[in-house]
Parts: structure tokens; sequence; C-alpha cells
């Protein structure tokens, strides 16, 4: 299943507003040198909403002995996947995106289920969005989605010698494109700012020497 933003989109609209909230009976510290970690004083689980598990955390600023109720959104790891024919074409997918309210251009990806290897994930989704398989995959290794609010981690991978094997199994909640594009076809969907999302770029920088 896919990460639908407008879901994410959903999440911060009920509980931004409660995100940071300083804590004026915490006295401060005479120190203006930052130090890590800060400590957590208190931690309770919030509400479940969708795809993610709400948690707030206290934590102290070492550097003022602020307390500040911090929010963490707690939920499954992603796999990004950077797919290339035995032609050099790169697969990606083009789809409407809630949360910017417009079409992009990214690489397939999407949940890692609970219980699944970040590769079988990665060879799942592939197929599902795109319908395109291999039994070469390379790990490109795994970042932070966000670590300022985010527990999870996103798996990048890179799929050599896809070929079309299989229909697409998508989801109700996906309109998905599918299409083959040169390098510099993707160079130019980078440029325009079509080709803009975070994780499928860094995944492209992994692969191709962009510049």
């Amino acid at each position: 299943n896919r990460f639908n933003s407008f879901n994410m989109l959903l999440i911060l609209s009920r509980i931004y507003p409660i995100i940071s909230q300083p804590n004026p009976e915490i006295s401060t510290m005479d120190s203006t040198t930052p130090q890590l970690p800060w400590e957590c004083t208190r931690s309770e689980q919030g509400p479940e909403i969708p795809l993610f598990r709400t948690r707030y955390n206290w934590m102290r600023n070492p550097r003022n002995g602020t307390t500040l109720k911090a929010l963490v959104l707690e939920g499954g790891d992603w796999v990004n996947i950077a797919a290339i024919t035995p032609e050099g074409k790169i697969i990606v997918v083009r789809q409407f995106r809630f949360g910017t309210g417009r079409t992009t251009t990214e690489f397939p990806a999407g949940l890692v289920e609970p219980d699944e290897e970040p590769l079988l994930a990665a060879q799942r989704e592939l197929a599902e969005e795109t319908g395109y398989t291999t039994d070469e995959w390379i790990s490109l290794g795994s970042v932070d989605a966000n670590a300022a609010f985010l527990n999870n981690q996103c798996h990048l991978w890179l799929a050599k010698n896809v070929t079309k094997t299989l229909e697409t199994a998508l989801d109700a909640s996906e309109d998905i494109l599918v299409e083959e594009l040169s390098l510099d076809e993707l160079k130019t969907e980078i440029e325009s700012g079509r080709f803009s999302n975070a994780l499928s770029l860094l995944a492209a920088y992994k692969v191709f020497e962009l510049k």
C-alpha cells in the first residue's frame, strides 16, 4: 500500500498546534553550549490515526532546561526503487499528490508491511505499481524518512534489468501512470520541478551522475 499524502495532511492539520509547547514552569539554566541528548521526562501514547501511531514525549532542552511537548509519529518503514530496463530506461510513476496539490514524477515506492523484509517490500511495490520485475537488486542504503517527527526509515533500492512481466495491481486509492524515461528526460523532469520528491531524488543521485 502506497503512502497517501492526503492522510499526512489530515494528520498535521489535527496535531500541528501541539507539536511543540514550551512549559513556562520549568526554569532555564545558564548555559549557552548545545548539549546532546535531550532528556525524555515523560511519554504517552496519542490517538491512533491512519498509517501512524502518535506518541507525545516531554523533552528537556539541555541548553536551557525548557521542556517541550514533542510529537512522534510511529509508523512502518518505506521503500523507494530506482528501476532500470536492459535498454537503460528509468521507470517512473506519475500521480497526483494531495499535499502539494499537483501531479508529480517519482520513483516507485511504498510501505513495508509488518514482518516484511525491505527487499521483499521493494519487489512487491515495484510489481504492484508498475508490473516490472527483476532478480537483480542492489541496496542503496537506508535513511531517516523525516527525523523531525517520524521514527521510520526509507530503504533505497536499485533494480537492474527490469522487464514488464505483470499487470499492475493498484489499491483503490491509487491512480498511477507508469513511464520509461531516458536519463536526459529524467534530468529534464528534475530541472522542471516535476521530479521533486526528496527520497526519489536521493535515490536518483545515488545511481546516476546528476549535476
